[in-house]
C-alpha cells in the first residue's frame, strides 16, 4: 500500500534532503543497500561524530541524531529481553549528545522552511530568495542564526565529553548479545506488536485531540515501530517501509512547521495583524496537508494500522509469541538454562500424565475448558525456563530472586497480569521450604489459584529433581495405577545419589494430590512387563 510518486509531498525540506540522498545513491550502487542492524548502526554514531565535528553543518548533525535514535530505540526493545545494565548504560551516553543535538537540528530544518514559507516578492531579486523581502521572516533568520551558533557551542561541548571508548567497547559486546535471537523470529514479531500497539494508542489519541504534543509523540510511536521492523524483521520491511518512512517523513514535517509557529510567536516575528494571518494560512496551508495524507493512509478499513496488525500474532500465535519471550529473557539470565529447557520438558510430561488422570486444576480436568488447560501448561512452562533466572543474582536463595525478577517483567501481549504472578509462585517453589498457606507469595493469588499454584510447583519441584544433568533428551511418564501416581523418567536410578533429592521433591506433590508418588528408572514400553492374560474355561476343560 505505498503512495505513489504523484501523491509525495514536494517541496518539504525533507523532500530536497531525499532527493539529494537519491543523487548519491545513484552515482553508488552499493549505498542502495544500507548496512542495518545494531552493530552497524553503533559504528556509524562514531563515524558521524567526526563529520559532525568539522562545523555541525546540517547534514552531519542529522546524520549523528538518526543513528543515535536508531541505537536507543533498539536498546529500548532489546532491553525487555536481555536484562545486561550495559543496555541502559549505552542508552544513558547517547541521551545527552542526542538531546544537545536536537535543538541545533531545529534552528538548521527551521531556516529551510522560513526560506519555503515567506511570501514571495514580485520585485526582490530571485537568487535572494523569498526571505529578502519580509520582515517577519528576516527577524525569524536573524533569530535562527544567531541561536544556532550559541547550539553549536553547547552540542560541540557535549561531543567532545561524549564517551567514544566506551561506545566502541559497547558496539562489539552489545550486538553478539543481540545477535542471540534470530532476525524474523516470532520474538521479534511479538515484541513488534508491543511497538505497533503502542503507536496505534497514540495514534488515536493524536486522531482525537489533534494537538501538537499528541502528534509529535505519535511521530515518535511510529518511528520506533518502523525502526523494530527494519532491524529485526527483513520480511516485513520489504513491505512496509516506504510507506512507514513516508509516515515518519509527513509527521515530521508537521512538528517543523508547529516549531516554526511557536518560535515566531516566541520572538514576537509579526509587525502587524496582517503578517500574522499570512504566516498563519501558509503554516496552516502546508501542515494540512500532510496531515490529509497521513489520514488517507491511515483511517478506514484499508489503513495501514489494519494492514501491519494482520500480519503479527494474534490468537494462539500470540500466546506462544509470548512464551518464546519469555523464554529467550530467561536464556539471557539463567546461566544452566539448557537444565532449565530439560526441566520444562519433563514438567509437561508430568503434567500431561496428571491431567489423563484427571487430577490437574480447579476442578475435574475432564469438565475444564481447553483454554483453561492451555493457560495451566503455558504457567507451567513458563515458571519452568524462568525458575533459575534468579541464579543471575547469585546462587544463595535463587529461588526468592527467580521470584522477585519475575514480578519485576512487563505483563507480555497475550498474558494477563493473573498467569504472570501465578508463575512467579510456581518458580518461587520449586525448591525450598515448602509453601505455607500464610506465606506472602501465596498471599497475592486469588484463593482459587493458590490450589493451582500448589500443584504446578509440586510438579515442577519434581521435574527440577529428575533432571539428570546428562544432556540427554528427558523422558517421563505418569499414569494413576491403584491410588498411586507411578512415574518413570529416564536418568533415574533409586541407587543414586540423586534419588535422595527426588524422594524429598515429591513429597509436596503427594500433600497436595493426597497419593502417594512412586519414581521408578525408564524402562521402554516392549520391555515392561504385561499383566498375564487369563485364559477363559473351554467345553472341553
Amino acid at each position: 500500500m505505498s503512495a505513489s510518486p504523484d501523491l509525495k509531498l514536494a517541496g518539504s525540506p525533507s523532500a530536497n534532503q531525499a532527493a539529494a540522498k537519491l543523487k548519491l545513491v545513484n552515482k553508488d550502487p552499493a549505498a542502495s543497500k544500507p548496512k542495518l542492524g545494531l552493530r552497524a548502526w553503533m559504528e556509524r554514531v562514531l563515524e558521524e561524530c567526526d563529520r559532525a565535528a568539522a562545523g555541525f553543518e546540517a547534514d552531519p548533525v542529522h546524520d549523528l541524531r538518526v543513528a543515535l535514535r536508531r541505537c536507543r530505540s533498539l536498546a529500548d526493545g532489546l532491553m525487555a529481553l536481555d536484562s545486561d545494565p550495559s543496555w541502559k548504560e549505552m542508552k544513558k551516553a547517547g541521551r545527552k549528545l542526542f538531546r544537545a543535538l536536537g535543538e541545533l537540528r531545529d534552528m538548521q530544518v527551521m531556516q529551510e522552511w522560513i526560506e519555503k514559507l515567506a511570501p514571495s516578492d514580485k520585485g526582490s531579486d530571485k537568487d535572494a530568495g523569498h526571505s529578502a523581502g519580509d520582515p517577519v521572516a528576516q527577524k525569524l533568520l536573524h533569530h535562527v542564526h544567531a541561536r544556532e551558533a550559541e547550539c553549536k557551542q553547547l552540542a560541540w561541548k557535549d561531543l567532545d565529553q561524549f564517551d567514544r571508548k566506551h561506545w566502541a567497547q559497547w558496539s562489539r559486546t552489545l550486538p553478539r548479545r543481540a545477535s542471540r535471537v534470530r532476525p524474523g523470529s516470532i520474538v521479534y514479531l511479538h515484541l513488534a506488536l508491543e511497538k505497533w500497539t503502542a503507536a496505534y494508542d497514540l495514534h488515536k489519541r493524536a486522531m482525537r485531540t489533534r494537538s501538537q504534543v499528541a502528534l509529535h509523540e505519535l511521530r515518535i510511536g511510529i518511528k520506533r515501530f518502523r525502526y523494530t521492523i527494519e532491524n529485526f524483521l527483513p520480511q516485513q520491511h520489504a513491505k512496509w517501509g516506504d510507506d512507514l518512512k513516508e509516515l515518519q517523513d509527513l509527521l515530521g514535517e508537521v512538528h517543523d512547521l508547529d516549531v516554526l509557529w511557536t518560535t515566531a510567536l516566541a520572538v514576537q516575528a509579526f509587525p502587524d495583524m496582517e503578517s500574522r494571518k499570512r504566516w498563519r494560512e501558509n503554516v496552516n496551508h502546508e501542515r494540512n496537508r500532510r496531515i490529509k495524507r497521513y489520514r488517507e493512509l491511515m483511517i478506514g478499513k484499508q489503513s495501514l494500522w489494519r494492514v501491519w496488525r494482520a500480519e503479527l500474532p494474534s490468537g494462539p500465535q500470540l500466546r506462544a509469541a509470548a512464551i518464546s519471550r519469555l523464554r529467550v529473557w530467561s536464556g539471557f539470565l539463567d546461566p544452566d538454562f539448557s537444565h532449565s529447557q530439560r526441566v520444562a520438558q519433563l514438567a509437561l510430561q508430568l503434567h500431561e500424565g496428571l491431567v489423563r488422570a484427571g487430577l490437574l486444576g480447579h476442578s475435574s480436568s475432564s469438565e475444564m475448558r481447553p483454554e483453561a488447560r492451555q493457560e495451566i501448561r503455558d504457567v507451567l512452562q513458563a515458571a519452568a525456563f524462568m525458575h533459575d533466572v534468579g541464579k543471575a543474582k547469585g546462587q544463595g536463595g535463587h529461588h526468592k530472586k527467580s521470584y522477585r525478577l519475575i514480578r519485576k517483567l512487563a505483563r507480555p501481549l497475550g498474558w494477563s497480569a493473573r498467569e504472570l504472578e501465578l508463575a512467579a509462585v510456581v518458580a518461587r517453589y520449586h525448591r525450598g521450604a515448602m509453601p505455607r498457606p500464610q506465606a506472602k507469595a501465596m498471599q497475592g493469588l486469588d484463593l482459587p489459584d493458590r490450589h493451582l499454584a500448589l500443584q504446578l510447583a509440586g510438579v515442577l519441584r519434581l521435574a527440577n529433581a529428575l533432571d539428570p544433568h546428562d544432556g540427554a533428551v528427558p523422558k517421563l511418564e505418569a499414569e494413576l495405577r491403584d491410588r498411586v501416581l507411578r512415574v518413570q523418567a529416564t536418568g533415574y536410578s533409586p541407587i543414586a545419589r540423586s534419588a535422595e533429592g527426588v524422594a524429598a521433591a515429591r513429597h509436596l506433590l503427594e500433600t497436595v494430590l493426597r497419593l502417594p508418588v512412586m519414581v521408578k528408572p525408564w524402562r521402554p514400553p516392549t520391555l515392561r512387563r504385561q499383566a498375564p492374560v487369563r485364559r477363559l474355561p473351554t467345553a472341553t476343560d
